[in-house]
């Protein structure tokens, strides 16, 4: 058996499937696209999941791929064993209705040992206990000796998810030997011991899983294969684990440099090298697909994993910021089969470098906090940190548990594991809530779904908004009908049409449906299954029938402003990677005849000097009187010609072009003007960040810029009314109103600063002696901070020894200030849990230092109650 290099099987693998008819189509993005079952990409099939539903025409009956994925539900495992690792590629050869089960296993077998030359007595095959056909195949067809095949039950060897399409499996494995065996004679694949290793997967989905558990034939009968790369690798070099594969270990090799250690000699900073060798190849993929750092989400993931791998990089010795270094190292071994990294390099490190800084400053702030829990602990004489304030530390801090283990343990105290495990398996079960049964949602079946395929409709509306079509279906409450009548609200599917349905970003097209019979509304428009148009809305008079004829009119000015819309977002994209640099990406866009929404992926606010820079450059290029082009292209030529496609999108081997002069390449589906001085002006509306690392811009083109500046116009006009100004000068008169403002505002400070000193006698005289401290409360009304805290330390100096403890409500709100001398801190005075403790009675929280705090509270009631709590938490801190 030949050593094989992980590149070159994949090479190999994808070449084979290309010979024999299938379409060898890209990784697509770790990120989800129109999926909301899941969070991350974690299997081959997962992106294809709309082609085995029938709610999209996958470019070709035939393809394969080799996916990158992310599976994070044994994360803690990582790197204790050589075993696990969150990133992985799968390689796969998929069939919608193509070819089936023969195929499939002949193929299978034919790659294994002609193309990797596995020797035919080292492999193994189950089926399905029930699936004599896969068992015929290989027996009889494939002369595949009958005592190496073994049937499986429906745990092993069966495919589903919930309802929906399923069906039987039958693996391929590989024996190892008998030293990796157990002392059971009877020893085969489905035993428990390593001897056996599953490296291929193939899944016949020929059933349909109804909600009362009955399994019907599917019409069209599909095929789904997944072998893990890695593990391929594992057996084609001979080695024990993924860490042992070639452009795994030279990832590792660099962490050894780096590090100043060696692999292997040390099981501990295995365990280090092994996480940090998983995690710089997860993070790195999930940067390029566009996931930033965030405490939700796919965000959350990168931040724990990159966060995991700078711990073990500290456990190591590596003293400054390493982990974007070895970015390098992964676009060595991975960059030619996978560009994306190439390509976003810079961005790719700039990221994680951020990230890392980050982790320092919480490393920092988690260390103090921790501190301070020790502390108390020593105090109350307890041995024990609470789960709760672990759980805490890492869910609030990101403070990773094993760091806070181990720092207990250097001081002698323990951690109540079982207490925050159960804290974190809260946490799962409201996050499993939150997501609901996603998984049968992702297979919910449409209708339409249920049609032949001659039943597709065809857009025919980029340049013409009206013609003829027949009527292929009709769906009324969810169930394809014969007819529908006045009244009834529809869905109707034409074999061509001029309406565009929703779809990249932009609204769908409304207008009207008719005949001399009937006229029907439509309101929105949207793709079906079965590659289907459905036109929804309701019969305004009339009835309508399948097969009838119906003219379509679109809306011209809907349309129109809508292409206004979608014009200017190609032009603003353009311009944002001008002005912000390349790393920016579309991460999700909305355009209708209103306005368009366009969201980016970037780390920081965009400065109102270069929103202005933006804003005038879309101009620029609107008032250039740029020709648009849209044409037909291969996907290839349509590269080289330098176009930009869209994050998240798939393609498939013909694609749109729309060109705006030499300006703009993109590739898009969507209804755009002839020229771009037909957008007429572009406004930004606002910018601000929607989620970690994407910003959002809002803004108007052509008539609706016109209707905003008509409102500003009339803003301005009110105003200089109500200030009893000109427009020229009224910048002026509203400065010179501020001006007078602040003066008037010192000067109210400046007297109630007096009135307050006036009062300190009186408030002294009520003080309070509280085992040896002297205590003073008082409460005020409609007080600004400043002259509260002023307030504040003028009692405390001429009280001279003692604690103050002040309430201010103002707004229906609660403002609270503890401020405390020197000499009584050293007596156990706390002023941050002091405040902490007496904002709590009003329904408030707060902190501070020992000496100075604040809290705010919502509850003005309890200002009286809460302010007299404050003599009961000082008999507690006071010995």
């Amino acid at each position: 058996m030949q050593n094989m290099g992980l590149n070159e099987i994949r090479s190999k693998f994808l070449n084979f499937f290309e010979s024999k008819g299938h379409y060898a189509a890209k990784s697509a993005s770790l990120v989800p696209h129109n999926d909301k079952s899941l969070l991350l990409i974690n299997s081959g099939m997962a992106p294809l999941k709309n082609y085995f539903a029938g709610v999209e025409v996958p470019p070709s009956k035939r393809m394969t791929t080799c996916q990158k994925c992310i599976r994070t539900g044994d994360i803690e495992n990582v790197g204790k064993t050589a075993r696990h690792g969150t990133f992985f590629e799968m390689l796969g050869n998929f069939s919608f209705g193509d070819y089936f089960k023969r195929e499939s296993i002949r193929w299978g077998w034919e790659f294994v040992t002609e193309h990797l030359s596995i020797p035919e007595d080292r492999l193994w095959v189950t089926v399905y206990e029930e699936d004599d056909e896969a068992f015929d195949i290989w027996s009889k067809e494939m002369n595949f000796p009958t005592e190496r095949i073994v049937r499986l039950g429906k745990d092993d060897n069966f495919w589903e998810i919930g309802t929906g399409p399923c069906g039987p499996c039958s693996e391929i494995y590989f024996d190892r030997g008998e030293s990796f065996g157990c002392d059971n004679p009877d020893c085969k694949p489905g035993c428990d011991c390593d001897r056996y290793l599953e490296f291929w997967n193939h899944v016949f989905t020929q059933f349909d899983r109804d909600e009362e558990g009955n399994y019907g034939q599917l019409e069209h009968k599909n095929i789904d294969t997944g072998m893990g790369l890695e593990r391929m690798a594992c057996i084609m070099q001979d080695v024990d684990n993924i860490f042992e594969v070639d452009t795994i270990r030279h990832i590792i090799s660099s962490i050894e440099k780096v590090a100043n250690v060696e692999y292997g000699k040390d099981a501990k900073t295995d365990v280090s090298i092994r996480i940090i060798t998983d995690h710089i190849r997860a993070v790195s993929f999930l940067v390029a697909d566009g996931v930033l750092p965030s405490n939700e989400g796919r965000g959350y993931v990168l931040r724990r994993l990159l966060r995991r791998a700078a711990r073990h990089g500290k456990l190591l010795g590596i003293k400054e910021n390493f982990l974007y270094k070895l970015v390098d190292e992964v676009i060595k071994v991975s960059g030619e089969a996978y560009p994306e990294l190439v390509e976003k390099e810079s961005y790719i490190k700039k990221v994680i470098k951020i990230e890392e800084e980050k982790f320092n400053e919480t490393i920092d702030q988690g260390s103090e906090i921790l501190a301070s829990y020790i502390e108390d602990l020593k105090k109350n004489n307890s041995k024990t940190l609470s789960g709760e304030n672990a759980f805490k530390l890492y869910d609030t801090y990101g403070f990773p548990i094993d760091l806070t283990k181990e720092i207990l343990e250097e001081v002698g105290l323990d951690l109540d594991e079982e207490a925050f495990n159960d804290e974190m398996n809260k946490q799962r079960e409201r996050a499993r809530s939150a997501r609901g049964n996603m998984e049968g949602e992702s297979w919910k079946e449409d209708p339409l779904s249920k049609l032949d395929e001659s039943a597709s409709s065809s857009f025919e509306g980029y340049n013409d908004l009206s013609l003829v079509g027949k009527v292929n279906a009709i769906v009324m409450n969810d169930e394809i009908v014969e007819s529908a009548k006045e009244g009834d609200k529809i869905a109707i599917v034409l074999n061509q049409t001029t309406f565009y349905p929703e779809g990249g970003g932009q609204a769908g097209d409304c207008g009207i449906l008719s005949n001399a019979n009937v006229t029907i509304e439509i309101t929105d428009t949207r793709k079906g299954a079965n590659n289907t148009i459905k036109h929804i809305g309701f019969v305004k008079s009339g009835e309508v029938k399948v097969n009838d004829e119906l003219t379509t009119l679109v809306n011209r000015d809907v349309r129109m402003a809508s292409a206004r819309n979608h014009t200017a977002t190609h032009l603003l994209h353009k311009v944002l990677k001008e002005v912000l640099g390349e790393h920016v990406n579309q991460a999700g866009s909305l355009v209708n005849a209103e306005r368009l929404r366009f969201d980016i992926t970037h780390f920081e606010a965009i400065s109102k000097d270069e929103l202005k820079l933006i804003e005038e450059k879309v101009n620029d290029a609107i008032l250039a009187s740029l020709e648009i082009n849209c044409e037909n292209m291969g996907i290839n030529e349509a590269k080289e010609k330098g176009a930009t496609a869209l994050f998240g999108e798939k393609y498939g081997m013909e694609v749109r072009v729309v060109s705006m002069g030499d300006f703009s390449i993109e590739l898009c589906g969507g209804t755009h003007l002839k020229n771009t001085s037909q957008v007429g002006m572009f406004k930004i509306l606002s910018e601000g960040g929607v989620a970690a690392g994407v910003r959002r811009i809002e803004a108007i083109t052509g008539k609706a810029v016109y209707e905003y500046l008509k409102e500003r116009d009339a803003v301005i006009a009110d105003i200089c009314t109500t200030l009893k100004a000109k427009e020229d000068n009224l910048t002026q008169r509203a400065t010179q109103l501020v001006e007078e403002n602040k003066s008037l505002a010192k000067d109210l400070h400046e007297i109630k600063a007096k009135m307050s000193l006036q009062s300190a006698d009186s408030i002294l005289d009520s003080k309070m002696e509280i085992n040896g401290v002297n205590l003073v409360t008082a409460k005020f009304e409609d007080m600004d901070m400043s002259t509260l805290r002023e307030t504040a330390d003028n009692l405390r100096d001429k009280l001279g020894s003692g604690v103050v403890v002040m309430a201010n409500v103002a707004d229906n709100k609660v403002n609270f200030i503890v401020t405390a001398t020197k000499d009584v801190l050293e007596k156990g005075i706390h002023s941050g849990n002091i405040v902490r403790e007496v904002a709590q009675i009003a329904g408030g929280k707060g902190g501070g230092r020992p000496n100075m705090a604040q809290a705010g509270a919502s509850d003005v009631t309890k200002v009286e109650e809460a302010l007299n709590y404050a003599g009961e938490v000082i008999k507690s801190q006071v010995k």
